[in-house]
């Protein structure tokens, strides 16, 4: 009887171990990666969990990413075009500027694994018509002289900066509103450089093509912005080669 009572227990032991064994291990809610971004370099991971405490990835965010990445392309591929053309630094210390501007949403797309449209495209060329477009309009209006290609990268600034107000609007996205405001300081920063070198060329002062004069005198009124230093903006500075956060 002892010999059965022991056989029981030792069954009834082995099958609790074997059930303990069986049980799923718990899953551990897999982190999202956030942005610490600085100039120059890759995006590092943290723990931060911006998605979960902000909501769904949205389309209209996911749009915005894809938009900005072209729009920053195409900043970059007409200040190329206009200084082989005029041969004035400032097109291209910006334009190796907004080389920075990409890898900062190039970077966010690659987190969220969304495809990037310009991997494959060549100097000038866009999936987005309407930016395929306003491409070929600018590079027309800038070859017409030095000054109206000075007005072509006020004009691409104008347009970024309202742009990015427009999605920075529509995303609740930790890492994204970081690196969109960003590029906003970087954006204002461009404009205040072009605005002098337009004066400098003309001795004219510039009237604004998108922005409100009240919008655009706030800014030129504005001094030099370095971001919120975790951002990823910028490059060359502008006049000179020192490397300067959201030039």
């Amino acid at each position: 009887m002892k010999k059965y009572t022991i056989l029981v227990v030792l069954i009834i032991f082995t099958s609790v171990i074997s059930a303990c064994s069986n049980t799923p291990e718990q899953v551990q809610a897999p982190k999202v990666l956030t942005s610490d971004i600085e100039e120059s370099q890759q995006v590092e991971d943290t723990v931060t969990n911006p998605i979960a405490a902000t909501g769904p990835f949205s389309e209209n965010e996911v749009a915005g990413l894809l938009f900005m990445l072209e729009e920053e392309k195409l900043a970059h591929d007409v200040y190329m075009v206009l200084y082989d053309l005029w041969g004035q630094p400032i097109f291209q210390n910006i334009a190796s500027s907004e080389l920075s501007h990409i890898e900062a949403v190039e970077n966010l797309m690659e987190r969220y694994e969304i495809p990037s449209p310009i991997k494959n495209n060549a100097l000038g060329q866009f999936d987005n018509q309407d930016l395929q477009a306003l491409y070929n309009q600018l590079v027309e209006m800038g070859s017409v002289s030095l000054t109206e290609a000075i007005k072509v990268g006020l004009a691409v600034e104008e347009i970024d900066i309202l742009d990015l107000e427009e999605y920075l609007s529509q995303t609740q996205m930790a890492d994204i509103t970081l690196v969109y405001e960003n590029l906003l300081a970087g954006s204002r920063n461009h404009l205040r450089s072009f605005a002098s070198t337009f004066e400098r060329q003309t001795g004219e002062y510039y009237q604004p093509q998108y922005l409100s004069l009240a919008t655009y005198e706030e800014i030129i009124a504005g001094s030099f912005e370095t971001g919120n230093g975790n951002g990823q903006k910028g490059g060359k500075g502008v006049g000179n080669n020192s490397n300067t956060t959201n030039e």
